[in-house]
């Protein structure tokens, strides 16, 4: 199925390099081999989405957070027990 798409100077000169460079043979498999490389980084990016929106689900049905600052406190606060049993 033949189409005509019109790429701009840019693009035309990124597609004539590359085949007068030898790594492809024609414009045609630089085209399908940046598509390639497109349809591959969809793929991750979709992965990675999915597996971000699984990563907030599980957050989301662990249950409410702890602020921070209680978190810290107690942290200190195990810090300091330990410094006192080093000292005592």
């Amino acid at each position: 199925m033949p189409s005509s798409f019109t790429l701009g100077s840019h693009f035309e000169g990124f597609i004539k390099r590359q085949v007068s460079s030898g790594r492809y043979a024609s414009a045609s498999e630089v085209i399908r081999d940046s598509l390639r490389l497109l349809e591959e980084q969809e793929e991750e990016r979709a992965a990675k989405l999915e597996a971000l929106r699984a990563d907030i689900a599980y957050g989301a049905a662990s249950g409410e957070g702890i602020p921070a600052d209680e978190v810290f406190a107690e942290v200190e606060a195990m810090i300091d027990e330990i410094a006192r049993k080093k000292a005592g």
